[in-house]
């Protein structure tokens, strides 16, 4: 495998390719954990006038019955209204599809959005569900048995890591 992208670049790039799809209403939500810290950082990139919306969809995964609670669960704050507003859900990487799916379902618990467009640091493959994502930092593949994810160092820089499922 060759080596893990430059979180830092492929978020700026990132930004160049949302900011011409933006519209002054549209609102951006991040899904707790790296999905928040990547919309953090893309909002102020973007300068966004809506304030950020950050959403925990533990409670709404497909497996929560299995799986249970194994983190601290966040709440879910939407500062603006979902009716009829374009949104873009932000996360840090794109798998089986079920995180995003999840969040749509509880989005509609808000409210019927215009619009609802996907970004992500990295779209790994894997989809287990039709879902893509609209805005794509990059495109990589992760050996079986490892996960990928997005950790914020001292300062709030973020860096990809691979680790052991």
């Amino acid at each position: 495998m060759r080596p893990l992208p430059d979180a830092e670049a492929l978020c700026a790039e990132l930004a160049s390719r949302i900011r011409p799809r933006l519209n002054p209403g549209t609102a951006m939500i991040g899904l707790y954990t790296g999905g928040a810290w990547l919309a953090e950082r893309l909002h102020a990139l973007l300068a966004m006038p809506q304030p950020l919306g950050l959403m925990d969809i533990a409670f709404y995964r497909d497996d929560y019955h299995k799986r249970g609670l194994h983190h601290d669960p966040k709440r879910t704050r939407i500062p603006f209204e979902v009716e009829g507003r374009d949104l873009l859900l932000v996360d840090d990487v794109l798998y089986t599809g079920r995180t995003v799916r999840a969040a749509m379902n509880e989005v509609f618990d808000y409210g019927r959005p215009r619009s609802i467009a996907l970004a992500v640091l990295v779209d790994r493959g894997g989809r287990q569900l039709p879902i893509y994502a609209q805005h794509v930092g990059a495109e990589l593949g992760v050996p079986a048995g490892m996960r990928l994810r997005l950790k914020r160092g001292e300062g709030g820089s973020l860096g990809l890591e691979l680790e052991h499922e």
